[in-house]
């Protein structure tokens, strides 16, 4: 045990340290002995690959689904004996530093992510070989980020058109006792990470109960095996706006903030995609929640503070009632 430590680094190549394609991926793999030690093989890799995995249940039996993507693979060997095979290239004593470098390829890739059951990972590494006993391995992952403004895969599904522009849905529902009409419109669909936004809900409450809309925001992650697609979905809730009694109506504008860690959208990986939705929601006692659902695009960048608005609260008369 003559290899006392093995660790590998790469260096910043910004002040955020986040590598995009074209960037040069450089650093040192740093190795201290005890002695003179002898390697049959010393190397270094960077790599960037997607994976997805899970299990499912199926009758008695655990069945395992995963697939794989590499977008680049790039190794350079520091030592290797390619004569005898018996570790003859020796390493000196003490501490040794061996510099690399790559240049990542300037194509589209997608962003470094983890979810629930996939991961796509950048990483360099380092493995050094004194037998088929002996065998050293260190690993760093560094971020990556795409240069894509709109990570989609084809430009048919880029929705580009709709990012800057209102979007709007309505829903009618009967609570047995009366109606209830919910009209929900977003300022835009594309908002930048921790950008924030106002919705306007109009609430018009023609039955018998108090309503209160709830606003959330829905996270729906997709992977891919070659023979199976799995689905998670994750609801953050932004909180309640004010309740709407029995025959009155509404309207009400909320400021929503987008967290400005959240991953962005993204379609530009054949194994999984991260899509969004603007969820509201009426909270009715005992009656399944009526609720609108809006296409939400979360985009790259720093986003422009937001000019928010005053909150108001519109209230009418009983609907129906003459005004006097």
């Amino acid at each position: 045990m003559t290899v006392k430590h093995l660790s590998v680094e790469y260096d910043k190549v910004n002040e955020r340290g986040i590598f995009s394609p074209g960037d040069i991926l450089s650093g040192k793999v740093t190795v201290v002995t005890s002695k003179e030690t002898k390697v049959q093989c010393f190397w270094v890799k960077a790599k960037g690959k997607a994976k997805v995995t899970w299990y499912e249940q199926e009758g008695q039996n655990k069945v395992l689904h995963s697939n794989k993507k590499k977008y680049f693979h790039f190794e350079h060997i520091i030592l290797q004996d390619r004569k005898k095979g018996d570790g003859s290239e020796i390493i000196s004593a003490g501490r040794n530093v061996y510099p690399f470098s790559f240049v990542i390829p300037n194509k589209d890739m997608p962003s470094s992510y983890k979810g629930k059951w996939g991961n796509i990972t950048y990483s360099v590494r380092t493995q050094l070989t004194q037998s088929i006993w002996l065998v050293y391995k260190a690993k760093t992952e560094f971020p990556f980020l795409t240069k894509s403004e709109f990570p989609f895969a084809s430009k048919a599904e880029m929705i580009i058109i709709g990012l800057k522009e209102q979007q709007h849905a309505t829903r009618i529902s009967f609570l047995g006792s009366g109606k209830v009409t919910m009209n929900v419109t977003s300022e835009k669909m594309g908002l930048k990470q921790g950008e924030a936004m106002g919705i306007s809900v109009e609430v018009l409450n023609e039955s018998a109960r108090r309503v209160t809309p709830k606003f959330y925001l829905c996270e729906k992650q997709t992977f891919v095996a070659p023979s199976k697609r799995i689905v998670h979905t994750n609801e953050v809730s932004f909180g309640a706006g004010d309740s709407v009694p029995a025959e009155t109506s509404r309207t009400m504008t909320e400021i929503l903030s987008i967290p400005p860690q959240l991953p962005p959208t993204f379609f530009n990986c054949c194994m999984m995609k991260l899509e969004y939705r603007l969820k509201v929601t009426l909270d009715v006692p005992l009656v399944r929640d009526p609720e609108i659902k809006l296409p939400l695009v979360i985009l790259l960048g720093s986003p422009k503070p937001h000019q928010k608005k005053p909150k108001r609260s519109i209230w009418f008369r009983k609907l129906g009632e003459d005004s006097k």
